[in-house]
């Protein structure tokens, strides 16, 4: 099951969309936007199953469904909590700046939360009041929305909380990171808005792409109509979304709504660092890292970060090469208040 929130008012009008990603439904009459389906999730996920059994043999009321029309499929959303699963992405940064990565970091998550009051749509732009001093990047990730998750809870049993499934760009202001996290504080000002795929999609609609906590495919990402990367986001990946979810829950129950992300999806080669795709590699997911094995490897980042008029795009495709959540595509622009 696809579900998609259509622009409207500020946590968008809730619909179902078709498998092939053209066609939707209004489900108004089950709940009117996606937090109050997952509010109620085991009342109203029948009735939405039904809805979308409906709309797939063409019972139900059709619109064209339009990806440009998309907000996030929560607009906005009571937590975001965003994990770095992928570790070869953290002992890249750390490596490349001279740094030790501590041996916790195998076993014990990093996590931050992120501000989760005004999510960017999938088709929106990224604005931004300045470009090159910031240092604007895209970071491709994958992302989970729990149910209502008791504090506590294992890494196995987390699984079972998860509700639905959805890309990332997770956009970074690599300029602004290291001055914020000298204080010992924390992101804040680096983090700002981020986007989510048009559609967030059921674990069981993923088929055997979804095992084990993981979602085992390629994702793709473009910069400037390019292919940047192609990770597959099932390998490397050191935390299992179960994992994450018991990490973010240790203290606190998790409310219906909230986001975990896995971080950069990153993916090794031979055991050491990731090459471009135009040299054999996996490329990357966001553009920090390249310019890591860049300094890494000649003691200075060549590729820049993005500049205005710059334009990303995210997607990940099922092994017949259909689109499965919709497309994250963006372009930075300068911010006109």
């Amino acid at each position: 099951m696809k579900l998609a929130s259509l622009k409207h008012g500020r946590d968008g009008k809730l619909v179902i969309v078709s498998d092939d990603l053209t066609r939707c439904t209004d489900a108004a009459r089950i709940a009117p936007t996606l937090q109050a389906a997952l509010d109620n999730w085991e009342s109203a996920e029948p009735h939405l199953r039904e809805l979308a059994q409906s709309l797939e043999v063409g019972a139900a009321p059709v619109e064209r469904f339009h990806e440009r029309e998309c907000a996030s499929p929560l607009p906005r959303a009571f937590q975001w909590a965003d994990g770095s699963a992928y570790v070869n992405h953290v002992e890249l940064v750390r490596k490349a700046r001279g740094a030790e990565m501590p041996e916790s970091f195998w076993s014990d998550p990093l996590m931050y939360q992120g501000g989760s009051d005004s999510f960017l749509g999938p088709r929106d732009d990224i604005p931004m009041a300045e470009d090159r001093g910031w240092g604007v990047d895209m970071e491709g990730e994958v992302a989970v929305i729990v149910g209502d998750t008791p504090m506590g809870v294992g890494p196995v049993e987390a699984l079972d909380y998860i509700r639905l499934v959805m890309l990332v760009n997770d956009v970074s202001l690599r300029g602004l990171i290291p001055n914020e996290l000298s204080k010992g504080f924390g992101f804040f000002q680096s983090k700002p808005s981020s986007a989510f795929s048009p559609c967030a999609v059921t674990p069981d609609a993923l088929g055997e792409a979804w095992r084990n906590g993981k979602l085992c495919l390629p994702l793709l990402v473009s910069l400037n109509g390019k292919p940047f990367g192609r990770a597959d986001a099932g390998v490397d990946m050191t935390f299992h979304f179960g994992q994450l979810i018991a990490h973010a829950a240790k203290t606190r129950p998790l409310a219906a709504g909230s986001i975990i992300g896995s971080g950069t999806v990153s993916n090794k080669l031979g055991g050491g660092p990731g090459k471009p795709i135009a040299e054999g590699g996996a490329g990357y997911s966001c553009i920090a890292e390249i310019r890591m094995i860049e300094t890494i490897a000649a003691g200075a980042a060549e590729t820049p970060f993005m500049t205005y008029g710059d334009r990303v795009e995210i997607e990940m495709c099922d092994a017949r090469g259909k689109s499965i959540f919709g497309r994250i595509d963006q372009t930075l622009v300068r911010y006109e208040r």
